[in-house]
């Protein structure tokens, strides 16, 4: 069973596409008055970096006038903050809530239990971050197949971390690289879920587990203080500046390829000027010089999508994950 790769390459194939030039001056009608943004994950990961970066960012441009609060709410791969915003804060104007190729995989395996992308609006991306498998800097495995060669050996010796819920984004990048190397049996990877890829590095560098699945961007700060080395980066060639010292799996004969959009949905109920109001201000601040010096500080990749071009791409990862799904077994 070979998981396409086409569909494995998912979001690499939408980096190139760019925004409709509808939400351009509209941001100034519209100012949230307490500006929030909900990280579905504890401090330290991908979600809780997108919110704290990008609420900074929007109040240096003066795009907020007021400091953007974050709100870490864990659980359920996403699926707790999903059902807040949809139960409990449908109609904010204020709130924001950070997605990622995490979330859409969980819709697309109907893990938030009666919940549907429809639900809530879709605002815009800022961006799409390569997967990572790393182990600590003192482990004995130096690349991707050395390690798949053991998941081959004794699936029972390599138990790989990574931030999002069983059959998330974090497991099926792993699995998408054992299946590109010819591991039949994909489910017999062992794969250990926490909230967040903060603390899922933790958990490698306690040497509970032997290998970390997660984005560029959250295993940056370990990578540059030395605790974990990146045995592969799942883009399609190596990447620029300081992260071009990481080998790809491509270029080590594994043919998987990774990339975890990066964007943010509003409540459903939320206005349609509070909606245009929030799509333009995150266009502008993609735009902008500022945060193409984060994007190139982290390792994220462009992908510039907002309004319902967003929506349209988030939909159709969605299919594209549910495809893979049922592919692997993980859903029927």
């Amino acid at each position: 069973m070979k998981i396409t790769f086409a569909r494995a390459a998912l979001a690499a194939a939408a980096v190139a596409l760019t925004a409709p030039a509808a939400f351009t001056a509209s941001h100034s009608m519209f100012s949230p008055e307490n500006p929030e943004c909900i990280a579905p994950a504890n401090p330290g990961g991908g979600w809780d970096f997108t919110c704290r970066q990008v609420g900074k960012s929007l109040q240096d441009l003066g795009l907020i006038e007021k400091t953007m609060q974050v709100v870490n709410l864990a659980g359920g791969g996403g699926g707790v903050a999903y059902a807040e915003v949809v139960n409990k804060r449908n109609d904010s104007n204020d709130l924001i809530v950070a997605a990622s190729s995490a979330t859409s995989t969980r819709l697309a395996q109907g893990a938030f239990p009666g919940n549907t992308m429809d639900q809530v609006r879709w605002l815009a991306s800022i961006g799409a971050d390569y997967g990572v498998i790393a182990v600590a800097a003192d482990s004995a495995v130096s690349t991707l197949p050395e390690l798949l060669d053991q998941i081959k050996t004794d699936p029972t010796t390599v138990s790989i971390a990574g931030g999002s819920a069983v059959g998330g984004w974090d497991h099926l990048k792993v699995l998408i690289a054992a299946n590109a190397y010819g591991i039949e049996d994909v489910r017999a990877v062992k794969y250990i879920a926490f909230d967040g890829g903060g603390e899922a590095v933790t958990q490698l560098l306690a040497g509970s587990v032997q290998a970390f699945t997660g984005d560029l961007s959250e295993a940056k700060g370990f990578v540059d203080s030395g605790d974990i080395k990146v045995i592969a980066v799942l883009a399609p060639e190596r990447l620029g500046g300081e992260f071009a010292e990481l080998p790809t799996a491509r270029e080590q004969g594994v043919d998987a390829i990774g990339a975890n959009w990066r964007g943010f949905y509003g409540p459903g109920g939320m206005s349609d000027e509070a909606y245009e109001g929030w799509v333009a201000k995150i266009a502008e601040l993609y735009a902008s010089d500022e945060w193409k010096a984060i994007m190139e500080q982290n390792g994220i990749a462009p992908l510039d999508l907002q309004g319902a071009a967003f929506e349209a791409f988030v939909a159709e990862s969605v299919a594209q994950i549910e495809a893979i799904s049922k592919e692997i077994g993980i859903i029927q």
